[in-house]
C-alpha cells in the first residue's frame, strides 16, 4: 500500500533526489467555486512509490475559521500563484474530515475517505460529485500569463475661459445748432397829428413795451444701445498621446532532450537513481 508523505518532508531530507525544480505550491492562495476564495495551500501529499502530488493541504480560513483538509490534486487548476477548485463547495469542504499533521496517510485509505465525502448526506444533492481516478492527477497543464496594457480615458478641466464685460468712460463731443433772438430796435420818424397829451400812457394805458426773447439751450439725454453680441462655445481638437509602460510575461522554458535540468538549466544526470533508492532514502 503505497503512502502519503509531505512534499515540505521531502524536500528538507532528500533534495538530491527531487532537485531544486520540483513544483511546490505552497503558500498560494486558494478559490472555491465560483472563484471564491477559500484560504491558502499549506503544502501537499506526495505518494512514496511514484513521486507524485495526490493531494493538496488546503487551509480553508476563508470558509471557517480554522480547518485544513486534503483535496485531491487533480481538481486543482494553477493559474501563476493561485490555485482554482472550479467545483469545490463549502458544503463539501465540511463534510471533510480534518487533516492531522502527525498521521500516516495512505493513498487507497485516503481515496476510500474522499469517496464518502464528497456525496456526504450533508451535502446538497446537486453539489454531490463521484471522484473519479483522474482526479488524483496532478494538473499537467502550466497556464503562461502576460500582462497586457489597458488605456483608458479621463476627462479632465485642462483650462477655464472666463468671459465678462466692464464699463469704459469717455467723452464725446456733438455739434448742435442752437437759435436765440436779440432785439431789433428800429426809429421811424412820423408827422401825424394825435389827440394825447404828453405823458399820457398809450391806447392800451401802457408807457412801456416789453418783448420776449428766446432762445434754444441743448438738452442732452443718453439711449442705451446693444452696440455688439458676443458669443462663447467650444471646438474639439485630437490628438495621439503615446503611453510608455513596462509589462511582464511567463515563457515556457523546456528541455527538448528530456533530461532533468536546474535552475541554470544544467542537465543533471541521474540515471543512476531508481525507485528503490528513492524508497530506500525516504525511509520507506
Amino acid at each position: 500500500m503505497s503512502q502519503l508523505i509531505r512534499l515540505q518532508d521531502i524536500q528538507a531530507t532528500h533534495r538530491d533526489l527531487i532537485g531544486d525544480d520540483y513544483y511546490d505550491p505552497t503558500g498560494k492562495t486558494a478559490y472555491g467555486v465560483d472563484e471564491d476564495k477559500i484560504g491558502k495551500i499549506e503544502g501537499a501529499l506526495v505518494e512514496d512509490t511514484t513521486g507524485r502530488i495526490r493531494y493538496l493541504i488546503v487551509d480553508a480560513g476563508g470558509w471557517f475559521s480554522s480547518k485544513e483538509v486534503l483535496v485531491p490534486a487533480g481538481l486543482a487548476r494553477i493559474v501563476g500563484d493561485d490555485v482554482f477548485f472550479d467545483s469545490l463547495t463549502k458544503s463539501q469542504v465540511d463534510a471533510m474530515e480534518v487533516y492531522d499533521h502527525d498521521y500516516q496517510y495512505s493513498y487507497k485509505e485516503q481515496h476510500e475517505k474522499d469517496r464518502k465525502a464528497f456525496v456526504a448526506d450533508t451535502i446538497p444533492t446537486e453539489e454531490r460529485m463521484e471522484i473519479k481516478d483522474t482526479a488524483y492527477d496532478a494538473p499537467n497543464t502550466l497556464e503562461l500569463l502576460e500582462e497586457r496594457l489597458t488605456v483608458n480615458k479621463d476627462r479632465i478641466v485642462a483650462g477655464l475661459v472666463k468671459v465678462g464685460k466692464h464699463v469704459v468712460t469717455e467723452e464725446r463731443n456733438v455739434d448742435v445748432d442752437l437759435e436765440e433772438e436779440h432785439a431789433n430796435i428800429e426809429r421811424t420818424n412820423v408827422d401825424r397829428p394825435t389827440d394825447r397829451r404828453i405823458g399820457d400812457a398809450d391806447v392800451n394805458g401802457n408807457e412801456t413795451i416789453e418783448v420776449e426773447l428766446e432762445a434754444e439751450r441743448a438738452r442732452v439725454g443718453k439711449e442705451t444701445y446693444v452696440a455688439e453680441e458676443v458669443s462663447v462655445g467650444k471646438t474639439t481638437e485630437r490628438h495621439t498621446e503615446t503611453v510608455a509602460e513596462t509589462i511582464q510575461r511567463e515563457e515556457l522554458d523546456i528541455d527538448r532532450d528530456g533530461n532533468v535540468v536546474d535552475n541554470q538549466g544544467k542537465r543533471v544526470d541521474r540515471d543512476d537513481i531508481s525507485a528503490e533508492d528513492v524508497r530506500r532514502a525516504r525511509g520507506m
